[in-house]
């Protein structure tokens, strides 16, 4: 997959961009480990309500859902293993998910500005 470099709050972080249903749909699932400063973009071809969950994916993940104009509306922790739905609360044309604690840690919150995002998902 491709990856992007974006700037979130003060912080960077290199995300692998997952811009198509199929890319989407397997997200992180099966993986075993993500690096620090390293993360999954995933985008919509426009902005409504999400929701994620975390069916076959092992890791200790935090998400944070991006408006279109490249706000955090929202930033939670989810489980591993965990099938509850996580929602975006918001209409959201982005979400960025990175290691558990990775926001915090970086200083980022719910109003953070997230710059270098692409433009919306072709299908």
């Amino acid at each position: 997959m491709p990856t992007v470099v974006l700037q979130v709050g003060a912080a960077r972080v290199t995300a692998e961009v997952a811009d198509s249903r199929l890319e989407r749909s397997i997200g992180l699932m099966h993986r075993t480990s993500l690096e620090a400063g390293a993360g999954m973009l995933f985008v919509y071809p426009q902005a409504r309500p999400l929701s994620f969950w975390m069916r076959n994916t092992v890791l200790p993940l935090s998400i944070a859902f991006i408006d279109s104009r490249g706000t955090i509306v929202r930033i939670s922790d989810m489980k591993p293993r965990d099938e509850r739905h996580v929602p975006s609360d918001w209409p959201a044309l982005y979400a960025l998910e990175v290691p558990q604690g990775w926001f915090g840690s970086a200083g980022v919150a719910v109003g953070d500005k997230v710059e270098g995002l692409p433009g919306p998902a072709p299908e």
